[in-house]
């Protein structure tokens, strides 16, 4: 190293000192590790895990999932896919494809998901039909249908760019047009940061998206100013980060296969939004040796359940199993909505409806 080097560095380190601002660099995480528990090259962090990768696709076939993904979609079985309301979904299997009905509504998964890879494969009309909006359009919502990157037919067909095939709707247009030709297969690879929030309900940080199409990088970690929608700019919904993804009816009878999502959180637990109707079976007040438990129907398709002096907002993990995130707070409902157990970190209780 070169003496004026020497002499600038340790000049810098003396006015940085001198400023108190070594703790505020820290703040900022110029220094930080990765990962503060482990050292670095540390011979005893755990080896990554091992995934089969699966396989490509082809216009013929579609590819295998990688072998850690949740499969949603395999071509033969639409359980995981309800109406919007919960109910049985009128989009139909064609030919191996989910396919919406127009005027069937929206379709969302059972499942709610909150960070995650998203891979989706999607076919327009053959021949097409429309112009510009009218023409393939369906989308793929994430956030319960509060977020959409749009699924058009953009191959030799104009519309304003923000609602382009690949867009995030409303906000950013695709950074290129990688659309393929009507009828043929093309696919979106997502990777989807949700919107957080505190217990208080204030947003800590919001949404971020990159979206690859057709293998082209088309939304670069973009950041959501809130929800997408047509003709407004709309703020972040107070919403949980866990919530179904959608895909859209616009009214064209656009394709859909080789469905599948990795979670990318770390909670380790399923969630299912499951349907008012289902949620409505468990509402009301239940005995616990002396102790009432209260159950009523939160938003998002949750329970808020008290007992003790305490409230707990409860997350379906099945249609008759809720846990709490802030405590180990667990109920097991039976079907009928009329008994089931409450346990807190151990063991549990019987409940008895009495009202």
């Amino acid at each position: 190293m070169k003496e004026f080097d020497r002499s600038r560095i340790c000049f810098l380190s003396s006015i940085i000192a001198s400023l108190g601002l070594i703790g505020l660099l820290a703040q900022t995480n110029l220094f930080a590790q990765p990962d503060p528990h482990w050292l670095d090259h540390d011979r005893d962090r755990p080896a990554p895990p091992v995934v089969d990768p699966g396989t490509f696709s082809t216009q013929e076939q579609p590819g295998r999932p990688p072998s850690d993904a949740v499969v949603l979609f395999d071509g033969h079985d639409i359980s995981k896919w309800v109406a919007m309301d919960g109910s049985p979904t009128q989009w139909v299997i064609k030919d191996g494809a989910m396919e919406c009905v127009p005027g069937s509504g929206y379709v969302r998964t059972l499942e709610s998901f909150g960070d995650c890879q998203f891979h989706v494969e999607w076919a327009t009309p053959n021949p097409p039909h429309g112009e510009g909006q009218g023409r393939g359009n369906s989308g793929v919502f994430f956030g319960m249908g509060s977020y959409e990157i749009q699924v058009l037919d953009s191959y030799g067909s104009r519309t304003y760019s923000d609602g382009s095939a690949a867009s995030v709707y409303g906000q950013y247009p695709p950074l290129v047009n990688a659309s393929r030709a009507p009828g043929q297969w093309q696919y979106y690879d997502i990777i989807w940061t949700a919107p957080k929030f505190d217990q208080d309900g204030v947003l800590q940080s919001k949404a971020h998206v990159t979206v690859f199409h057709n293998g082209v990088l088309v939304q670069n970690n973009v950041e959501l100013t809130g929800p997408t929608s047509w003709l407004q700019r709309a703020p972040y919904p107070v919403q949980p980060e866990k919530l179904p993804i959608a895909f859209q009816d616009h009214g064209n009878p656009v394709r859909y296969r080789n469905v599948w999502v990795r979670p990318l959180d770390k909670s380790g637990k399923h969630e299912y939004y499951l349907a008012e109707s289902v949620l409505d079976r468990y509402v009301g007040e239940f005995d616990r040796g002396g102790d009432i438990v209260t159950v009523r129907r939160a938003a998002n398709g949750q329970l808020a359940v008290s007992f003790s002096g305490a409230k707990f907002l409860m997350f379906a993990e099945s249609p008759t199993h809720f846990f709490a995130k802030t405590t180990d707070v667990q109920i097991e409902f039976d079907e009928s909505g009329q008994s089931g157990t409450l346990s807190v970190g151990e063991g549990g209780m019987p409940i008895k409806r009495v009202k």
